[in-house]
């Protein structure tokens, strides 16, 4: 997996560069750093009601998995994956907002 520009956000069902944004202000950080799928999305599952309503969750996480669970879980739950951004020390900050 070639690496992104950590301002990029990554396009997770096509592994492409989605348009360039600052990623979103966030209301609440997860760090399942060096954590395996399925635990992020259970991190997430557990901790999404925490925010308010349009707030934006960040997962930090580095398993592969995630990447593309994390945005499947989102639209199986019906809320936003805002994007993914590449961090500089490896992983991605999955950005999810909360739409009920």
């Amino acid at each position: 997996m070639r690496r992104r520009d950590s301002e990029t956000p990554v396009n997770a069902a096509e592994g492409a560069p989605e348009r360039a944004e600052a990623p979103p202000p966030v209301a609440l950080t997860i760090d399942a750093l060096g954590r395996k799928c399925p635990i992020p999305i259970i991190m997430l599952a557990q901790q999404i009601n925490d925010v308010p309503m349009n707030a934006t969750v960040a997962v930090l996480a580095d398993d592969p998995a995630a990447f593309t669970d994390v945005p499947a879980w989102c639209r199986l739950k019906s809320h936003h994956h805002v994007g993914s951004y590449e961090l500089p020390q490896g992983g991605w900050a999955i950005h999810v907002r909360r739409n009920y």
